[in-house]
């Protein structure tokens, strides 16, 4: 597995982590099993991933007690465990109750890297009144870095304006060959700032695998929905899937995992796809340790640049 610092600085962490939302209970489908995600979980460590992430809001906190049973039998120090607040809890008081909460549900006594999950746009609770909760939790040793997610520019800024002590290690968006609107602002001021991405939906909730097409789409409730499964999303993909395996073929790999090199192209990205067993954690480790060229990266480029995908 190979390795880089979660921001300027920062601890070390693998270069593909987990996501763990599929933990949270049947919202991807009748087949996610506890002890499947628990046992893809181990498996994933096991091949060099450290860097497992996990949130409250997932199934009401289960898939933070999913990750506490692999967590003990895996051993503390081999997991680097990143959680978050909902965007439901940003009081103070409400802050520390829910890292509490996850602290308890994990089975831990400290949480390497607690997210706010998303920006209050409902209660308007004060983002200071949020983040100078979370750096007591940090002045405490609750909580060893302080994270947000799904944060513009702008939000970053203010959010970084009110810490004293410590600084925003890592910024995690929606990131992936089809959804890039991260990449206007926001991938060029982390990178500057050196702040880490970690990119959820990595592989676009499976499209990008090339599992799916215009006559096989996904039934789950998260995935039922979703505007990137559209039949004529679906067709549009398709030169896109035919250009991922046949670079993958050159390097004896999958379209997801080039799809997780095109990402990891960036240093400071850090993909976490989900893995439902223990197969495709085997599979997403296996997206590190390499690189694409970058001729297949102006190949991908020529591509995507001819991809229309419609979200409405």
């Amino acid at each position: 597995m190979e390795y880089v610092s979660l921001g300027r600085g920062g601890p070390t962490v693998s270069a593909v982590g987990l996501g763990m939302w599929q933990a949270g209970g049947k919202a991807w489908g009748a087949d996610v099993r506890d002890a499947d995600c628990r046992k893809a979980m181990e498996r994933a460590v096991d091949l060099g991933i450290n860097l497992v992430d996990t949130a409250e809001a997932y199934g009401d906190g289960h898939s933070e007690q999913v990750m506490s049973r692999a967590i003990k039998d895996l051993g503390r120090d081999r997991v680097f465990i990143a959680t978050k607040v909902g965007g439901w809890h940003l009081r103070a008081d409400d802050v520390k109750k829910a890292c509490a909460g996850s602290l308890k549900r994990l089975g831990v006594r400290e949480i390497d890297l607690y997210q706010v999950h998303w920006p209050d746009p409902w209660s308007q609770v004060p983002l200071r009144e949020t983040m100078k909760a979370l750096e007591a939790l940090h002045r405490a040793g609750r909580v060893r870095n302080i994270g947000v997610s799904n944060f513009a520019v702008r939000d970053l800024e203010e959010a970084r304006s009110l810490l004293s002590r410590t600084d925003i290690r890592s910024n995690q968006v929606r990131y992936n060959m089809l959804q890039r609107e991260v990449e206007a602002e926001v991938i060029p001021y982390c990178k500057r700032e050196g702040i880490a991405i970690l990119a959820w939906s990595p592989i676009g909730k499976g499209i990008l695998t090339g599992k799916y097409h215009d006559g096989k789409r996904p039934t789950d409730r998260i995935r039922s929905d979703e505007d990137l499964f559209k039949a004529a999303n679906l067709r549009a993909v398709t030169p896109l899937i035919r250009a991922l395996r046949t670079i993958g073929r050159a390097h004896g790999k999958t379209p997801g995992q080039v799809a997780l090199a095109w990402l990891r192209r960036h240093r400071n990205v850090v993909p976490i796809p989900g893995a439902k067993r223990p197969s495709q954690s085997q599979e997403n480790a296996d997206a590190a340790g390499w690189s694409l060229s970058a001729r297949e990266l102006r190949t991908l480029g020529a591509v995507l640049g001819r991809i229309r995908i419609d979200t409405f």
